[in-house]
């Protein structure tokens, strides 16, 4: 791994602990117990753009972010977020095959909410929170792709001067 990767994967690793962490308590973190449902303002985003960067940097960033929600809020919901290591992977994977961005992102939904769903089905409340987890999961994964894809953009002409 090049010493570029290596950097920008802490950077995304350090978000991914902090988001959560800096988050707790506030109006950018919604978290209902009772489902063990919680929505973090932009939290998807540091998994998002790792794909961009190579699988090792993807999977170490979604294990950041486990460790991040386990710490602030429970073990389900860490084990929720380790799911990003899975989907982070399969897109970083796509991405050195020349796949666009934002089909990246688009194809991570389904993998990343149906997880999160299973996760609470299996280790939470049972199967009506994993459905509520899934639809909630899904509509946060459009939001923070939105939020993934501005911020590439504007990153781009740092990361690869001349192409924009």
């Amino acid at each position: 791994m090049k010493a570029q990767q290596i950097a920008v994967g802490g950077l995304l690793t350090a978000l991914a602990l902090l988001i959560p962490l800096a988050f707790r308590g506030t109006p950018l973190q919604l978290f209902i117990p009772t489902f063990q449902y919680s929505a973090t303002f932009a939290s998807h985003v540091p998994s998002m753009l790792s794909m961009l960067v190579s699988p090792l940097v993807a999977a170490m960033v979604g294990l950041g972010s486990a460790i991040g929600f386990t710490i602030t809020l429970n073990p389900v919901v860490g084990a929720r977020a380790l799911t990003h290591a899975i989907w982070g992977v399969m897109g970083a994977v796509m991405i050195q095959r020349k796949v666009p961005f934002w089909l990246v992102l688009l194809a991570a939904l389904p993998i990343h909410a149906i997880g999160e769903g299973l996760a609470v089905w299996w280790l939470g409340p049972g199967l009506q929170a994993g459905l509520l987890v899934t639809a909630g999961t899904a509509v946060h994964h459009v939001i923070d792709s939105a939020l993934s894809l501005a911020v590439y953009r504007l990153a781009l002409p740092v990361l690869h001067p001349g192409t924009v």
